[in-house]
């Protein structure tokens, strides 16, 4: 097979094998999740970035439609120590550069050390070290993608009705939505209207919801002013909630801020304590952003490693917000019940 090169921000060059042939550029980012591969592919947060897979053997179970997060593959590239054939095909189904047999491990450490870093990928016969470069030197960073919403939500208002009698009406901003976020909502027979990221609120108010949803999605969350300004408009007014990116918009329409992590926090094995309780469970994420300041909302649970804000709340507003996937594909699935609380919410309970 050819050999494929990775040009890194470092200034480094890594050589690899192809797989998939092509030429692509993204922020590099890794994931520690040992399974879901599938997921993650899938997994819109992953828009404009290039995926690391810190597990050897990626593939190994084959390829399943049924565990898709959305229609499509979301990296630019994929990386891995080895991939399997299926995979492969998948990748190459799809137009998705995607190399092997470099070492991930030391790949993985530079990431952690450095940060994640812009890359330049050149995969194929022809492919040179030079070709990687130029396309890290058309590589922008994360924050200078703003239309970056454009490429991962709907582009018009869908509704969907769970198949019992309806508990409530979601307003579930579609800002890059796993698909697993719907169906968690549907499970508990909630109506579900997914809308684009850039809904006006003559839409939403027409809908009149019970529970206004902002959900996870790629970039940086100052990227979504439209969905920042729905929350401004309707907090207070109706129950607000936000998984992933959805957290750090909530944040951000209530006086609080957001920042870029080093290395963001990618895998099924996140630590996180409930600061109430002090219950620790463990959470799937995908996030390269966090909230620095809660503003107008109450910090309710933090990252057993880094100590960064995982579960924002405010009881006098009705707001519930989580950094981490509750829905958890794949994961484990101690915080599904972050759904139950968010329809308590809508039907006017207060579970806070």
């Amino acid at each position: 097979m050819s050999p494929a090169y990775l040009a890194l921000e470092d200034g480094r060059v890594v050589e690899a094998r192809t797989r998939v042939p092509g030429r692509t550029r993204g922020e590099l980012v890794f994931t520690t999740a040992y399974t879901g591969y599938e997921e993650s592919l899938t997994d819109p947060s992953y828009e404009e970035q290039i995926l690391t897979f810190s597990y050897p053997l990626i593939g190994n179970y084959g390829v399943r439609a049924e565990r898709f997060e959305s229609d499509r593959i979301h990296p630019r590239a994929a990386v891995a120590h080895e991939f399997t054939e299926e995979i492969v095909e998948w990748l190459a189904g799809e137009g998705v550069p995607a190399v092997d047999h470099l070492d991930t491990r030391e790949l993985v450490t530079s990431i952690r050390e450095g940060g994640a870093m812009r890359c330049g990928v050149a995969a194929g016969e022809d492919a040179t070290p030079d070709d990687a470069r130029a396309e890290l030197e058309a590589c922008v960073p994360m924050s200078a993608h703003e239309d970056i919403g454009e490429r991962v939500s709907v582009a018009e208002a869908e509704t969907f009705e769970p198949e019992g009698e309806s508990v409530a009406d979601v307003a579930l901003v579609d800002c890059g939505a796993k698909g697993s976020i719907q169906s968690s909502l549907l499970d508990r027979n909630a109506t579900v209207h997914l809308l684009p990221h850039d809904v006006d609120e003559a839409t939403v108010e027409s809908l009149d919801p019970d529970v206004l949803f902002v959900s996870n999605g790629p970039g940086d969350p100052e990227s979504f002013v439209n969905a920042e300004s729905l929350v401004d408009s309707y907090v207070g007014e109706r129950p607000v909630a936000g998984i992933c990116l959805g957290q750090q918009v909530v944040a951000n329409a209530l006086g609080g801020s957001t920042s870029k992590m080093e290395f963001g926090h990618r895998g099924v094995n996140q630590p996180v304590r409930d600061l109430d309780s002090g219950r620790v469970v463990m959470t799937t994420q995908n996030h390269g952003y966090t909230v620095d300041d809660p503003g107008n909302l109450d910090v309710t649970q933090r990252n057993v490693n880094d100590g960064t804000a995982e579960g924002l709340a405010s009881a006098d507003l009705d707001v519930l917000t989580r950094q981490y996937h509750p829905e958890a594909n794949p994961g484990p699935h101690d915080s599904l019940d972050f759904f139950d609380d968010v329809l308590a919410l809508a039907r006017g309970e207060n579970p806070l």
